[in-house]
């Protein structure tokens, strides 16, 4: 299929470290990705692709690094070579000086939202729930700056109860929830469910259909992808689902194209409409980007 005649794609999940710049210790574990993946990089797996614009999230450097992280990226946002419009920058809401932070770049036109991952081993379960991470992440809301919920499964009920007492800050699940597509346990498997049916029930919620793929076995399949992904679009309905790549960390399992075409193979059955709304219109209004070229719209939209 030549690239005019394809859906334009918004990638709301673009990853891009330069290790000659950042250090980002989780590499450490995983060889396969211990490199850098620069612009360039990111240009050459989306070529032929239709991928208009991204949005740049944070990867999880030496805290030290982060307020670099961010001035960089928003440079790159600035380049006309790319078509990164927007970023996640990575933040610790639990600081004391995270207003202090925030303040660095507000009024950014780059700058929509703040995330910090949660799944590591060292964060303790329930930890998004300790009163000054609550207060960080309402100071998000008060921001106009939205927060990623990138954490395990089993905890996406305590992520529903922090997005209860944050009703002024739009939050991301990323990853469909995060749930293994090989896991085959039921009560995990429902646990999960029942996690995202909760969070979609508050409509400041939405979620992104990304990072599954790396989950899957060698030699997977696009059915092998589909009961989350049609949980997910399912649970959260069509205005509320963006696509993302999660690239590089997708190819672990999957070149970029790989996973775009198996998605597509999975909504294949979803009309036109709520395909661009998958692949670009919901993306773009939640960020508030600008329909075209590099000209960023003031902020996100709420």
């Amino acid at each position: 299929m030549a690239t005019r005649d394809m859906l334009p794609i918004v990638d709301t999940h673009q990853h891009l470290w330069d290790l000659d710049l950042f250090k980002l210790p989780w590499l450490a574990d995983e060889a396969r990705l211990n490199r850098s993946f620069r612009v360039a990089d990111y240009l050459a797996a989306t070529a032929e692709l239709n991928v208009v614009q991204s949005v740049y999230m944070e990867v999880d450097v030496d805290p030290a690094q982060q307020e670099a992280e961010a001035r960089y990226v928003i440079e790159l946002c600035q380049q006309p070579d790319n078509p990164m419009t927007a970023a996640v920058m990575s933040g610790r809401p639990a600081d004391a000086g995270f207003g202090v932070y925030l303040n660095k770049f507000r009024g950014s036109r780059y700058i929509k939202g703040v995330r910090q991952v949660l799944h590591g081993a060292g964060t303790p379960p329930g930890y998004c729930l300790d009163p000054a991470f609550v207060r960080g992440i309402q100071l998000l809301g008060e921001s106009n700056l939205s927060f990623d919920l990138c954490m395990r499964s089993g905890e996406l009920h305590d992520a529903d109860k922090l997005v209860a007492m944050c009703p002024h800050t739009r939050f991301i699940v990323d990853h469909c929830g995060n749930l293994s597509v090989q896991e085959q346990d039921a009560k995990a498997r429902n646990h999960w469910k029942s996690g995202m049916q909760h969070l979609a029930e508050h409509d400041h919620v939405v979620c992104k259909v990304s990072g599954i793929v790396a989950s899957a076995a060698e030699g997977w399949k696009p059915q092998d992808l589909a009961e989350n992904v049609r949980f997910t679009i399912d649970t959260f309905g069509p205005d509320r689902v963006m696509f993302a790549s999660d690239w590089p960390v997708c190819t672990l399992r999957a070149t970029y194209q790989q996973w775009v075409t198996a998605l597509r193979e999975i909504v294949q059955d979803h009309d036109e409409k709520a395909q661009s709304k998958l692949f670009h219109d919901n993306a773009a209004a939640f960020y508030g980007l600008p329909p075209a070229g590099k000209s960023p719209a003031a902020g996100p939209q709420k």
